[in-house]
């Protein structure tokens, strides 16, 4: 279950819970409780309470603030409630849960929705799981209120029904933002990276410059490279470049498995552009699928044969299969700490998997990618997988486990999603250059790509590739609200 966005209405015989936070705009009381209130004079507090059992830790922490000392409990215990408690499919519908020490507080999924919710010991909690929001109101007379927050790449991932098609952009982020380039003035890209209050300004640049439905964390997917032992450099002009670069079994050998906190700056700048954010749009975490990795390792940088690749690839398939292991783990594992650290979505990046026909991918590549997936299925979070070049691999690629399939420009969007199969959802894909064009035709182009998807439910608008550093901003703003607008459903 994803995290909560939690408001709670204060009034005036609770206001000891001014006291319990001394006023502070970060409260922290032991239960991951984010917090962007005051609680000192303001008469709503707003929290983020993370866990794997949210409403749990959601009510463990206002049960007392409210006053009565009740707390959560399963089936009746310490707190006297005897409840049932329906989340709309969460693993706890069968916990009992007392704010105030003497009645239950009955939830269910549709309650948000309602004039009144059901009225116990407390007035009301209404807890409306598709939109991600928790209501509570004390004994009062208060009305219901849900707070809205922009979901809708959410409820695309999960192909539900939405009021326009999301729209986000890889490399959203990036060299094409003047704002960006002032703060690459002064840093490397690592340097932005490995500093989270960099990395967190980038993030958020686009979203504040665009009505963009998601965030992507600023990262690279070269980073998890450098704690395996190889030595990644930057150059200007010639991107990514490895000194010492993997070929053969002993290399593989040599590599050194990572910890989630090795890459901890990842983490810690995700959990603070989700405390920046504060609920405007979701965070996508991701990273390079092992594939790709594997290339940049074995190459030691860019490259349009890919022969160093494949001549490890046949000519020692044992070394081969042990270092896309490798990878697949390390990857595994940084992405599930991606979403404990606040991702509520990850995208698996296969940028060079066209390089392999459909035979060597499923041989040499999907085991892993599906491996990864695997990981990640039962984290609750949309699981995206993009690779370029890859249009004769879609079926197999869609097999892998995910939830949605990116699409780049070299196919249309309704035959990719054909290929793929309709049970996932689908991102993409417009051309990234058509981005210079004027705007009657970047226009003509999007249309195009909106009458593809014919109104079916799951699809994310994006480009079939990053955007391009050259790219004039203002036509990312053109694209965005085009969009929305052309995309539009009434109710």
């Amino acid at each position: 279950m994803a995290d909560l966005l939690l408001e709670a209405e204060i009034v005036e015989h609770l206001g000891v819970v001014a006291d319990l936070g001394g006023g502070q705009p970060n409260l922290d009381h032991g239960r991951q409780l984010e917090g962007h209130a005051d609680l000192g004079g303001d008469q709503l507090g707003q929290f983020r309470l993370a866990g794997r059992q949210p409403l749990l830790d959601a009510l463990e922490v206002l049960g007392p603030l409210l006053g009565g000392g009740g707390r959560p409990c399963r089936e009746g215990g310490p707190g006297g409630g005897d409840g049932p408690v329906d989340v709309g499919g969460d693993a706890i519908r069968n916990a009992a849960h007392d704010f105030l020490g003497g009645g239950a507080v009955h939830v269910d999924g549709a309650a948000a929705t309602r004039a009144h919710p059901r009225p116990v010991d407390v007035d009301g909690v209404a807890l409306d799981h598709g939109r991600l929001l928790l209501w509570v109101g004390a004994r009062s007379t208060l009305k219901p209120r849900v707070f809205p927050m922009n979901d809708r790449f959410l409820r695309a991932c999960r192909r539900e029904p939405v009021d326009c098609t999301p729209v986000w952009f890889m490399r959203q982020a990036g060299r094409y933002l003047p704002e960006y380039q002032e703060v690459r003035a002064g840093h490397s890209i690592l340097e932005v990276c490995k500093t989270p209050a960099l990395a967190v300004e980038v993030t958020l640049q686009p979203v504040r410059r665009f009505a963009v439905d998601a965030a992507i964390i600023f990262a690279d997917i070269l980073l998890p490279l450098e704690p395996m032992g190889l030595s990644v450099e930057f150059t200007a002009g010639e991107g990514p470049v490895i000194a010492n670069p993997v070929r053969t079994a002993a290399d593989v050998a040599a590599l050194k498995a990572i910890r989630p906190d090795d890459l901890g700056f990842v983490l810690e700048s995700i959990g603070q552009a989700r405390s920046a954010l504060a609920g405007q749009v979701p965070l996508i975490g991701f990273a390079g699928a092992p594939f790709t990795l594997a290339s940049y390792a074995i190459e030691g940088g860019g490259s349009r044969t890919y022969v160093e690749t494949k001549r490890l690839m046949y000519n020692d398939p044992e070394a081969w299969h042990d270092l896309m292991g490798r990878l697949a783990d390390a990857v595994a594992g940084f992405l599930v700490a991606q979403v404990a650290a606040g991702a509520q979505a990850v995208q698996l990046f296969d940028s060079w998997v066209g390089a392999l026909s459909p035979d060597d991918y499923a041989e040499y590549a999907y085991p892993y990618t599906r491996r990864i997936f695997a990981a990640l299925a039962d984290r609750g979070v949309p699981r995206i997988h993009f690779g370029t070049g890859a249009n004769t691999l879609l079926p197999l690629m869609a097999n892998a486990s995910c939830d949605v399939i990116g699409l780049d420009w070299r196919i249309h969007l309704d035959d990719g999603w054909a290929a793929a199969g309709h049970d996932l959802a689908v991102q993409g894909n417009l051309d990234p250059v058509v981005l210079f064009a004027p705007e009657h035709e970047i226009e003509r182009r999007v249309l195009d790509v909106v009458k593809r998807a014919d109104g079916r439910a799951g699809h994310i608008f994006n480009l079939g590739h990053g955007i391009l550093p050259q790219t004039p901003p203002e036509a990312v703003g053109f694209v965005v609200d085009l969009v929305h607008r052309a995309t539009r459903r009434d109710g």
